[in-house]
């Protein structure tokens, strides 16, 4: 089951669209950088929800085409995973793992990438 949202991914395809995007989430929105780097910002709201732009340089994100890619917060990530799997859902490279998360982007069955998300606890005994 989704708890809540808790990502918002999106990549520019030019220096001046990536400058642009950032300045928005950091001088008109207000949000503070975790995370600052010449082809990749993270910003982090009040929520703790983690809005990253990536810019045209960054090549492990070339797959965010079309769109914003939402990060979906799930119960048991583990179970969630295998039932789209079963689903014929198609995932992006395997789940990856860091900081007591898991994570795996997907391709939608409208053509859109997002992303399950889900506590290293809940995947517990789910290989």
């Amino acid at each position: 089951m989704i708890q809540r949202l808790g990502f918002l991914g999106v990549r520019t395809d030019s220096a001046e669209t990536f400058a642009a995007t950032v300045a928005l989430y950091r001088d008109l929105l207000g949000l503070r950088p975790i995370l600052d780097r010449p082809d990749a910002v993270w910003f982090e709201a009040a929520d703790e929800t983690q809005i990253h732009v990536y810019g045209p340089g960054d090549d492990d994100h070339a797959f965010f085409t079309g769109g914003p890619v939402v990060g979906l917060v799930v119960d048991d990530f583990a179970a969630a995973r295998q039932a789209m799997v079963e689903a014929g859902i198609e995932f992006i490279g395997e789940p990856q793992r860091a900081g007591g998360s898991a994570w795996n982007h997907y391709v939608g069955p409208d053509g859109n990438v997002y992303e399950i998300m889900g506590s290293m606890e809940a995947t517990a005994g789910h290989g």
